[in-house]
């Protein structure tokens, strides 16, 4: 590749990353139907034919906006677990409540607005495949982070706790999205409480 291609490729890619910026932020806080292209231009800093050059419909644009925040919210996920439970004397059990120890700090961000994939689902998935698509390998993508964290407890069926783990997670959220400060506090350590109880009881039975 040359240098102008390699300088094309960059300015591609920091037009692409502002653009999804701007639409993280504005689709996150404000719900996706309520935000027009044109509005995303302005944000993003660019032309609506540079914009248009990137994303061709909005469609394209909300389901890359999707994958990203996927991305980065697992990841973010998992350096939280291993930082906060890492080390070969920490137990099982700690690392997957270190899961809802991450929820309760992502909870009190002032920036929260709940679960992103949820809330783009409540709008566009009864219409939008590419939306629901991606909403699903979200969640199960996290069901299969949680199944490997559960592997060491010795359970049975790990997939089956990651599953009840998973909806305690998604309840989590979506009471933390509709009761507000201070309350989500009080809902992140809640289902903590639950989660430990869960695992305490799964894996009990499973050492009977």
């Amino acid at each position: 590749m040359t240098a102008h291609g390699s300088a094309l490729e960059g300015v591609h890619d920091d037009v692409r990353t502002r653009i999804l910026d701007a639409a993280e932020r504005l689709f996150y806080e404000r719900g996706i139907q309520a935000v027009g292209m044109d509005e995303l231009r302005t944000a993003a800093g660019v032309s609506l034919k540079r914009l248009y050059g990137t994303f061709p419909a909005k469609h394209d644009l909300v389901e890359a906006y999707l994958r990203r925040r996927d991305a980065r919210w697992r990841a973010d996920l998992a350096a939280y677990v291993d930082a906060a439970a890492g080390g070969a004397a920490v137990a099982p059990a700690d690392r997957l409540l270190a899961v809802f120890d991450w929820l309760g700090g992502w909870f009190a961000a002032q920036d929260f607005r709940g679960c992103a994939f949820i809330n783009a689902y409540g709008e566009l998935g009864a219409t939008s495949e590419g939306v629901a698509h991606v909403t699903r390998d979200h969640k199960q993508a996290l069901r299969a982070y949680l199944t490997d964290l559960a592997r060491p407890l010795g359970h049975p069926d790990p997939a089956t706790l990651a599953a009840q783990l998973a909806l305690l997670i998604d309840g989590a959220i979506t009471a933390a999205a509709i009761s507000g400060e201070p309350a989500s506090a009080h809902t992140a350590r809640t289902a903590r409480t639950a989660a430990a109880a869960l695992i305490d009881a799964t894996t009990t039975t499973s050492n009977i």
